[in-house]
């Protein structure tokens, strides 16, 4: 995607992205292959079947994708009181969340071309029409395993924060850049930092930009 003439130029080529999503991401989901069959047998066990949460997402552009992770809460059941996140989070899900293996079969969106290895993390379809135009710039780039907004804090971080940095990843993403979002994603899950916003099991609901949210850095 060509740079506009009026937002900042961006250093990186798409063609050089997409090539290295295909060699790292097939190479990480070939490895990864006998985590992700230990962690599906440890879903089956503690949740059971499904193993796999899918869910449809916005891609590059806003296009809908599949999205896969291994699943990590229980299923809504308000005869159990099952009805919210926190509710439905388990011991087992928290700590799956929090060491990032839930992520993993994520990995084949990217090799199929989906998602990259960095960039904005896909949210919620419901919250596109909620979006300043700013904010909707997220996805002029495909949404991505892990991204800058990841490595500044992760779920701790606030909605204003996250899109401020999408966006600021949109305009200057490099490889050179990717691999240092990769690297900082291994110390930040290794930490175990941003896990949790201030009062959820993840982060709050996206209810619509603030005042602030369409600024521009």
């Amino acid at each position: 995607m060509p740079p506009s003439p009026s937002r900042p130029g961006r250093r990186g080529n798409s063609f050089d992205k997409r090539v290295f999503d295909l060699v790292v991401g097939t190479a990480a989901l070939i490895v990864s292959l006998p985590i992700q069959a230990v962690v599906a047998l440890a879903v089956a066990v503690k949740l059971g079947r499904p193993v796999l949460f899918k869910q449809v997402r916005p891609g590059l552009h806003g296009k809908p994708f599949e999205m896969r992770k291994f699943r990590s809460m229980r299923p809504v059941d308000p005869a159990r009181g099952w009805v919210d996140d926190t509710s439905r989070m388990t011991p087992f899900g928290a700590k799956l969340r929090s060491t990032s293996l839930d992520e993993l079969p994520a990995l084949w969106n990217v090799v199929r071309g989906e998602m990259s290895l960095v960039g904005p993390r896909p949210l919620l379809t419901k919250y596109l029409p909620l979006y300043s135009p700013f904010q909707a710039r997220r996805h002029e780039v495909k949404p991505g395993l892990t991204g800058l907004a990841q490595v500044s804090g992760r779920n701790a971080v606030t909605w204003d924060r996250r899109f401020e940095l999408d966006v600021r990843y949109v305009d200057t993403w490099t490889i050179r850049g990717d691999l240092k979002i990769l690297k900082d994603t291994v110390a930040a899950v290794l930490h175990r930092d941003g896990i949790t916003a201030a009062g959820d099991v993840s982060m709050p609901e996206f209810t619509g930009a603030s005042p602030d949210g369409d600024r521009r850095p």
